[in-house]
């Protein structure tokens, strides 16, 4: 699973140029209303980077943010 940090990279953009790969990524789903209506996505360039936990609720944080401002 994407939680394991095992390398295992997911592709979440279409990029013909191989030198240019992310080589980290965080996704988190923006919920509204119990549906995902999208999600904030963190990438890095650094090569063997791994996103430490800080990284992730960063991420997290922003999502629940955008997920109170897009309530009706």
């Amino acid at each position: 699973t994407s939680k394991d940090n095992n390398n295992t990279a997911i592709p979440i953009t279409d990029n013909e140029n191989t030198d240019k790969l992310k080589n980290a990524q965080v996704v988190y789903p923006i919920i509204v209303d119990g549906e995902s209506i999208g999600s904030v996505i963190l990438l890095s360039k650094e090569p063997d980077k791994q996103m430490s936990e800080v990284e992730q609720k960063v991420v997290q944080s922003a999502a629940s943010f955008l997920s109170t401002q897009m309530e009706i």
